[in-house]
């Protein structure tokens, strides 16, 4: 079996490989949504190839994060998954190696985590958010506490118990 790590961005992916990687997305969480499938592109995504099959996958997409006063260039960590015949062989751990990899180029790296999730990321440095958080919505800042909580962040140097804000997007804010 030939097994390889592919990075590219959204822009670089055939019609037929970016859904290969949605059909992953159904197949790993079995409620993926088109605004979720929306909040994966755009950014760069991390691939594990098994003889050409994508079996886990992790894109970093570009957010805008409010905290302390400041606007920080966020990368946010979207559609990690690993196909459900292909998991407990660290191919998650490839794919968020990569990811984090691109670190250099923001503020801070982001991510909301599922429960599934949070052994992953804490074994890896991510730190949960303390604080609430909240959106800047089209009618302004609202609060978001079903997601405190479950937001992780890596790096910037922030205060874990202030408020976090995120940029306003379709579906799931967080």
């Amino acid at each position: 079996m030939v097994t390889q790590l592919v990075m590219c961005h959204t822009a670089e992916m055939t019609p037929e490989e970016l859904g290969a990687v949605r059909g992953l997305m159904d197949e790993a969480f079995g409620d993926f949504t088109d605004h979720d499938w929306g909040h994966a592109l755009g950014g760069q995504h991390a691939l594990v190839v098994e003889d050409g099959v994508a079996v886990a996958h992790g894109a970093l997409v570009m957010r805008r994060l409010l905290h302390d006063g400041r606007s920080l260039r966020t990368g946010y960590v979207e559609g990690v998954a690993v196909r459900p015949d292909r998991r407990r062989r660290g191919h998650a751990d490839r794919v968020m190696t990569a990811l984090e990899s691109l670190a250099p180029a923001y503020d801070l790296l982001a991510l909301s985590s599922s429960e599934q999730g949070v052994a992953l990321y804490e074994s890896r440095g991510w730190q949960r958010w303390r604080g609430a958080t909240s959106v800047l919505s089209p009618d302004g800042v609202v609060a978001t506490p079903d997601d405190d909580g479950s937001v992780y962040v890596l790096g910037g140097g922030v205060d874990l118990d202030g408020e976090l804000t995120c940029d306003w997007r379709d579906g799931d804010v967080w």
